[in-house]
């Protein structure tokens, strides 16, 4: 099931990448339906926040008409940030789901662990590393193609 839902958010990732922005795609699953999407619009809406998983989640909470998300999966191509991570516990995220690590921005394991802080209120269950090979590779895949744009010029 994971592996179904990887590969949407790496639809919605592609999408990111064909309007020049880094792909990184996020869904919001409850009860096998979809009811959030996003994909990263930092570059186009000029808004350090407009991150995948943020905008998933404001989906997600239109979507649903309620800023809780309990028992919801997030699957994001990209292990979350910081940011993103507070997001998720706030939004009472269950589940979080990702493909590749983040080894200088990722906030589940990679440099801090905030989802499993037993500080904090809440506490999400992580899987990594579901079709980490295809989302590490768009993203390969767009720094190569950024690197070689630069050199052209």
């Amino acid at each position: 099931m994971d592996e179904k839902y990887m590969k949407i958010a790496l639809e919605e990732a592609k999408k990111a990448y064909d309007k020049g922005e880094v792909p990184i795609g996020a869904i919001i699953v409850r009860d096998d339906e979809i009811i959030g999407r996003g994909y990263n619009l930092r570059e186009s809406l000029r808004d350090a926040t407009a991150h995948a998983e943020i905008l998933a989640i404001q989906d997600a909470c239109k979507n649903i008409n309620s800023w809780r998300l309990t028992n919801t999966t997030l699957y994001v191509t990209i292990e979350p940030c910081a940011m993103c991570c507070g997001a998720i516990v706030q939004s009472r995220i269950k589940r979080l789901v990702f493909g590749a690590s983040d080894p200088k921005g990722g906030a589940t394991g990679s440099i801090i662990n905030i989802l499993d802080n037993k500080a904090f209120n809440h506490q999400v269950e992580t899987t990594s590393g579901v079709l980490e090979v295809e989302a590490s590779d768009i993203m390969k895949d767009f720094f190569r193609k950024i690197r070689k744009n630069k050199m052209e010029r």
